[in-house]
């Protein structure tokens, strides 16, 4: 793989591309799954879903529109799903989880009116559906790695209130934080990360890259910033296992990278419980 890694262009976007989706998204994943808003990620995926099945339908009706990149349309209708999912929490109140199932429908239902639009699946769409080591292109590198920088800028500047609305979000309203504002940036930020990651995990499977290395870390992590670091640890180990795999056995690399993540989430899980029995024998 080394050699063709110097010879292909797309095999280099490609595995740069996983390398820094497998640091950005499992850092994010810490914040999301400790704020228990692990849906939030799928709801957003379908609503970028919606987007690419409308770019490439639009591509289709209008030649002028025909070497539009479908990232840009799944950008856009990320980051406005997750305004309207941060909208509709504020509107109900007591019942905020309504807001994910309402918008994870409407990206359903739209991605499925453009697919029919767009006279059912391609091989395009099926790269998005669960990613490509070949569709990844120079311009999706630079894409992703602009989202990057985004997200370690945001998180060097709200770290220290992101920790603190994570854990006590009514101690942070109460201090002054302008935890709506914070958070709204977050919701963002996270729906970069989704659409950025969908060309190597896929759409439907880019949640998983955002939760299974932080499940994994949780079992052994003795603090928060240890999290943080196995859940990297887990997620770049995930993404390179994943992407190796597919190039070898020709497989989507969404499926590889997300049966890997399982994987060492079971191995943790293993080891957990091998040491709890060890620290009950002694």
């Amino acid at each position: 793989m080394i050699e063709s890694f110097i010879q292909y262009q797309f095999l280099q976007n490609a595995v740069i591309s996983g390398l820094i989706i497998g640091i950005i998204a499992p850092l994010l994943g810490v914040f999301i799954v400790v704020r228990r808003l692990s849906l939030i990620a799928d709801a957003l995926s379908h609503v970028t879903l919606a987007g690419i099945a409308g770019s490439l339908y639009m591509s289709q009706s209008v030649g002028a529109l025909a070497f539009l990149n479908p990232l840009y349309l799944g950008i856009v209708a990320s980051v406005t799903g997750s305004l309207f999912i941060e909208r509709l929490r504020r509107m109900y109140k007591h019942y905020e989880e309504l807001a994910i199932p309402i918008i994870m429908s409407a990206g359903l239902g739209f991605s499925a009116i453009f697919i029919s639009l767009a006279e059912g699946f391609s091989s395009d769409l099926f790269s998005y559906l669960f990613g490509s080591v070949s569709a990844v292109s120079r311009q999706d590198l630079w894409i992703v790695s602009c989202i990057a920088l985004i997200v370690i800028v945001f998180l060097t500047l709200f770290y220290k209130e992101l920790f603190v609305l994570s854990f006590d979000e009514e101690y942070a309203k109460a201090s002054g934080l302008p935890a709506k504002w914070i958070h709204i940036l977050f919701m963002i930020v996270t729906a970069l990360v989704i659409a950025g990651s969908m060309r190597i995990v896929g759409i439907l499977l880019v949640s998983s890259l955002m939760t299974l290395p932080v499940a994994a870390a949780m079992r052994i992590a003795k603090g928060f910033k240890q999290a943080i670091i196995f859940s990297v640890l887990f997620g770049e180990l995930a993404v390179i296992i994943g992407l190796v795999s597919a190039f070898y056995m020709n497989l989507a690399p969404g499926g590889t990278i997300v049966v890997t993540s399982i994987i060492i989430l079971l191995l943790t899980l293993t080891f957990k419980k091998m040491s709890m029995k060890g620290a009950v024998s002694q």
